[in-house]
């Protein structure tokens, strides 16, 4: 075994000093530019004495040293004997060695501290800020949502942890979203996984975590292993809400126990099986509930109302002069939206009231608008009838689709697939309801979809083929909607189209087609994710909503509220909905169906501006049925 020597140790810690980075190597210049001043110094004392007295002896010879060893440029000034200014070469040359290698050590320095801010890997110091666990297509329409939420705030902020290059994703950030507003954007570069990754976030002083669902095989996996990830970490006093959507209805029970009771996992596929099956029976659905849930439109706020305390629910209708109530939440959490009118407020509930902005809530101070009564109409009973519906189409929704379609639709009703495949219903339970053929067609083909005899149907599906990606299942499904269109036109009997798009880009696009409804489902439950890690409380509200034993959002007929044309208003249209056990949103413009952004749809309208609607107008309520 060799013998380790005194310089073995001693050359050993000098590499570990060394290994320490450029902090060590500074200290190691300057203790190297401090020896070569006091050396010089001293031997200027020492060999040139006369010289050094002229200059202030030895602390003089220091200073002198110094700015030499700093500033090569100073030595052309100086005088004396030979001695003293070979010394001061010295001084001079050792101090360009010194300064250059000091210049290089700082560079370098540099370069690495802005590579290692490159990648992100260091930790924010942010409080109440939202944060963002994963990347995919989603991240860009949360975040717009986030802006749009955070203008009324002085400052806010919005960390993400993915796995990609930081200066990526803020790029990429600002070329999708555009202004940010006061919403400051943190990019981190990690593996939501890891514990320690998810640090880089500051996690534990966070408002709330959003799970995004990433863009890979098993995605509902990676989904719940984030959530056990959330779990594992020790959290103190303060735990912010999760919220996170899964795909597949069986991993929910999984999904929700990874979280814990400070998560809120909503099914993807469920919600978006609902809207499907929903706007199937009224077309616009989609659009209500999109404005519902996009913070640009209006949307569902809670607000304490002390002044309404023992007022029954049916008469708070009329007390807002901005907002309308839509339901109470009481003081254990229970919510019920469009609660029985007769319903005493209780001092420490909540009224959930619809408005454009929680600062536009205002309580009337006046008396309520007098309602025209002669604008009042009352429904016309509509009997159940059967109906003969097309899907075109097949995906993994569809089989829970058919199952919703049989709960709904009236008996005897039909349901006729066709889809480029062999037929998939045969493992289909029974139908209550429905008689269920099939046919195998090709949807993008125009005498596939005239071999189907169309004009026999009231409604039909389209949905999106789940084996192409995004850009391409919507091709397909746009060139579907267009024949479809040109071959009602020709049949001059009019059917109602239901479209699912995964793109909320190619909607305006397929605004041509005039189909009555688009279910962009990965939108809505973004959407859904925003509202929810704003105001947790809100899940229960949603939850209501999607739940057919509860109170629904509904598009019924005007005609069943006003008389086709009469001169009214909002606040007589609250009125004949209250007196149905109802609650109105708003309404739907028929004429306006296609025409962007709102889509006919208007929610929360001024209650006095007047108001006449026709008869094949909507009325969007909250009703039990």
């Amino acid at each position: 075994m060799t013998r380790v020597t005194r310089r073995d140790r001693v050359r050993y810690w000098f590499d570990r000093t060394m290994s320490k980075g450029t902090p060590a190597l500074i200290g190691w210049l300057g203790l190297a530019s401090g020896a070569l001043v006091l050396v010089v110094a001293t031997a200027a004392v020492l060999i040139a004495p006369g010289d050094s007295e002229s200059n202030g002896h030895w602390p003089g010879m220091v200073w002198r040293s110094l700015l030499r060893t700093l500033d090569p440029g100073t030595m052309g000034d100086d005088t004396g004997t030979a001695p003293f200014l070979g010394l001061m070469l010295v001084s001079t040359i050792g101090g360009i060695f010194i300064v250059s290698s000091l210049i290089g050590v700082l560079t370098t320095g540099l370069e690495a501290k802005i590579t290692e801010l490159r990648k992100g890997r260091s930790r924010i110091v942010e409080h109440d800020h939202t944060v963002l666990l994963g990347w995919s297509e989603q991240v860009f329409t949360v975040v717009a949502e986030l802006v749009e939420a955070n203008q009324s705030r002085r400052r806010s902020c919005v960390a993400i942890l993915a796995d990609r290059d930081k200066v990526e994703m803020e790029d990429a950030i600002r070329a999708r979203v555009g202004d940010l507003g006061h919403t400051r954007i943190v990019c981190r570069t990690g593996d939501p996984l890891k514990v320690a990754d998810v640090e880089l976030v500051s996690p534990g002083t966070a408002r709330s975590i959003m799970v995004v669902t990433p863009e890979v095989e098993e995605a509902d996996a990676r989904v719940i292993k984030v959530l056990l990830s959330l779990g594992a970490r020790s959290w103190g006093r303060h735990r912010p809400h999760v919220v996170a959507a899964v795909h597949d209805g069986a991993n929910l029970p999984a999904a929700r126990l990874a979280g814990g009771p400070a998560a809120h996992v909503i099914d993807a596929d469920d919600v978006a099986i609902r809207l499907i099956v929903q706007s199937h029976r009224q077309s616009g659905l989609s659009q209500v509930c999109t404005d519902l849930l996009d913070f640009a439109g209006h949307e569902f706020y809670m607000r304490a109302e002390p002044a309404l305390a023992g007022m029954p629910f049916g008469a708070s209708l009329s007390a807002y002069e901005l907002g309308v109530p839509a339901g109470l939440r009481r003081a254990d959490g229970t919510v019920m939206l469009n609660p029985p009118m007769d319903t005493a407020i209780r001092a420490d509930d909540e009224v959930i009231v619809l408005a454009e902005d929680d600062l536009l809530i205002r309580l009337a101070t006046g008396p309520a608008p007098p309602v025209r009564e002669a604008a009042i109409t009352t429904a016309t009973a509509r009997p159940p009838a059967p109906e003969r519906t097309l899907m075109l189409g097949w995906n993994h929704r569809a089989p829970k689709i058919i199952e919703l379609l049989d709960e709904f639709l009236a008996p005897d009703s039909a349901l006729v697939v066709a889809a480029p495949r062999e037929d998939p219903t045969g493992a289909l339970p029974p139908a209550a309801n429905l008689k269920i053929d099939f046919v195998r067609a090709e949807p993008t083909e125009r005498p596939a979809l005239e071999s189907l005899d169309l004009g026999s149907f009231q409604r039909v599906i389209v949905l999106s083929d789940a084996r192409r990606d995004r850009e391409h299942a919507d091709a397909r499904t746009l060139v579907t909607l267009l024949h479809l269109r040109d071959i009602e036109d020709g049949l001059g009997d009019p059917f109602a189209i239901v479209s699912e798009i995964n793109d909320d880009a190619n909607r305006e696009i397929a605004q041509v087609t005039k189909a009555d409804d688009f279910v962009v489902s990965e939108k809505l439950i973004s959407l859904m994710l925003t509202q929810l890690s704003e105001n947790r409380h809100l899940y229960e509200v949603f939850a209501d909503l999607l739940d057919p034993a509860g109170s629904e959002i509904y598009l019924k007929p005007a005609c069943d509220y006003l008389a086709p044309g009469a001169e009214a208003d909002f606040a007589t249209l609250i009125e004949s909905a209250r007196r149905r056990g109802e609650v109105a949103l708003g309404y739907r413009l028929t004429e306006r169906f296609h025409e962007p952004p709102g889509y006919g749809v208007v929610l929360n309208p001024d209650k006095t501006a007047p108001l006449a609607l026709s008869a094949d107008d909507r009325v969007i309520v909250l009703a039990e049925s």
